[in-house]
């Protein structure tokens, strides 16, 4: 099925403005755009998608609830939920097995660590788990990882569930009257699977617990590892909108070749199962004699009749190859012609497909 975006035809007027209360004060939306359908065969510039990633992070914690209400406020079409599971097996909302790097969980329960020093999500029963403190990213040293970012220890966030994250992006939906969509990730199955536990059936269960079951739900469903995503079609019977994540082998986020998916006969095989794939930038965007070339990546998958969500437009991490946010998303939507980006900064996204 092809899942991309498409805005109600003749539109004549944006949404009129409305206002979204956070704890740190009023955001003022305008001009937000109603997702109504999925993907056209001529698509425009406003027929593409902005996804959260872990939220608008360029501005608060990543997945904390704040983080995603602010993405929501910002006019997104979805919002992502990376999605590990606690020690009694509820799924949560954190993009890492450990919790070092966005928690205080060394202050709390500093005995906790495994033999490789690290605090592993799995070992905490969510009780415990809801006493941390979220807290941007740092790096080991404890430095802030993005240093223009909110400030790590400040403020009180807490760890989510996914049925927590949900129940908000439903109940913005109910009064707000749009239908911003769910865009999950089952992180590291095998790793789970190695430890005893399922998360892809946990996650699943949580979807289905909340309406989302079939390829015409508001739900697209992701992951590193094919394996995973073919058993979830294939072996637990799900009929949501999968989505192929495309890393890179050094990551050894699964047992597969990704330099093979980049291939037609990679994406032939992708396409068996996947409505789309969500690739880096890097996969798409190439420097050659010093002119920038777009690979023939997005073509090709398109002839296959998937979506193309590449990953992670940052505005304090740039490409060196381009100067701005909003050259990079020329590139990307004009150039390569993807149907959406994953990005932090959601509200430069949503502004520059309104410019166009």
């Amino acid at each position: 099925m092809l899942i991309r975006h498409s805005i109600i035809s003749n539109i004549t007027s944006r949404l009129s403005t409305s206002l979204l209360y956070l704890g740190l004060g009023i955001w003022a939306i305008t001009g937000i755009l109603l997702p109504v359908s999925l993907f056209a065969d001529e698509p425009m510039l406003n027929d593409k998608i902005i996804i959260a990633h872990r939220g608008a992070s360029g501005y608060l914690p990543e997945h904390t609830l704040a983080a995603k209400v602010l993405a929501y406020g910002m006019g997104v079409d979805f919002i992502e939920q990376d999605v590990v599971l606690s020690r009694d097996k509820i799924p949560v909302v954190l993009h890492d097995l450990e919790l070092n790097a966005t928690t205080n969980v060394k202050q709390v329960f500093p005995n906790r660590a495994r033999k490789d020093g690290k605090f592993y999500v799995i070992d905490f029963d969510l009780s415990e788990l809801k006493q941390l403190n979220v807290t941007a990213r740092i790096r080991k040293n404890g430095n802030p990882r993005y240093s223009g970012r909110f400030p790590p220890g400040r403020s009180e966030f807490k760890i989510a569930t996914l049925s927590e994250e949900i129940e908000l992006i439903q109940g913005m939906n109910k009064s707000t009257g749009k239908n911003i969509g769910l865009y999950t990730e089952i992180k590291s199955p095998a790793w789970h699977h190695e430890q005893g536990y399922d998360l892809s059936t946990a996650v699943l269960q949580t979807l289905s617990d909340y309406g989302y079951t079939n390829a015409s739900d508001n739900v697209l469903l992701q992951c590193f590892d094919p394996a995973e995503l073919l058993r979830v079609k294939n072996e637990l019977n799900s009929n949501l909108r999968l989505v192929q994540l495309i890393g890179e082998n050094a990551w050894n986020e699964a047992d597969t070749d990704y330099n093979k998916m980049h291939s037609k006969a990679g994406l032939q095989k992708i396409a068996i199962y996947a409505s789309g794939i969500g690739p880096s930038i890097d996969h798409i965007l190439k420097v050659r004699n010093g002119e920038i070339q777009s690979t023939t990546l997005v073509k090709d998958a398109h002839d296959l009749g998937m979506v193309v969500h590449p990953y992670t437009l940052r505005k304090d991490k740039l490409p060196s190859y381009v100067n701005s946010f909003e050259e990079l998303m020329e590139l990307l939507f004009v150039k390569a012609g993807v149907d959406g980006v994953f990005t932090d900064f959601p509200d430069l996204a949503v502004q520059f497909l309104k410019s166009k």
